[in-house]
């Protein structure tokens, strides 16, 4: 049973990231396209989560909580970058 649970949520989860980058690519505005990017993060870590419990590992759980820490990261100066024009002060 948890095998299909598994498999619906990669089917889920692989839907969302290429509506993702299908936003990431044809974005009207550049807010778009970093909104997509961090959306696309999410995904990854939940993936990454996914492949853990069918893996039964706990260094699948530790890597996408390396991964979370650098998207919120990544997209906070990315997104300080747009809005002063410099990332460090």
């Amino acid at each position: 049973m948890i095998g299909y649970a598994l498999l619906f949520g990669f089917v889920c989860l692989s839907l969302a990231f290429l509506l993702n980058l299908w936003r990431l690519v044809l974005g009207p505005t550049l807010t778009d396209r970093v909104l997509a990017g961090d959306t696309m993060v999410i995904n990854v870590i939940a993936l990454i989560m996914l492949y853990g419990i069918m893996e039964t590992t706990a260094v699948y759980f530790e890597a996408a909580l390396l991964f979370a820490m650098f998207g919120f990261i990544s997209t906070v100066a990315y997104c300080k970058f747009l809005l002063r024009g410099d990332v460090i002060e």
